[in-house]
């Protein structure tokens, strides 16, 4: 999962060499922390959040193929 944020990241910012992701595994679920580069970050959030919200989708509907929950966020 971490691999497919990644790559959904490194497509929509223009320094894709600062996208990083970190896994936080919990009891019930994984945490994955985005950083990107602060002129980057307008990008991956897009107008009042459609962008951040469409990629929480996609990591959702990933993670319930595997049975888990994941939560996304943007730092």
């Amino acid at each position: 999962m971490k691999e497919l944020l990644e790559k959904i990241a490194r497509s929509l910012v223009d320094n894709p060499d600062e996208v990083s992701v970190t896994e936080i595994y919990d009891e019930q679920s994984i945490i994955l922390e985005l950083r990107v580069a602060e002129e980057d970050m307008g990008k991956v959030i897009g107008k009042q959040g459609r962008i951040a919200k469409a990629i929480r989708v996609v990591m959702k509907a990933s993670a319930i193929k595997e049975n888990k929950r994941v939560v996304v966020e943007i730092i």
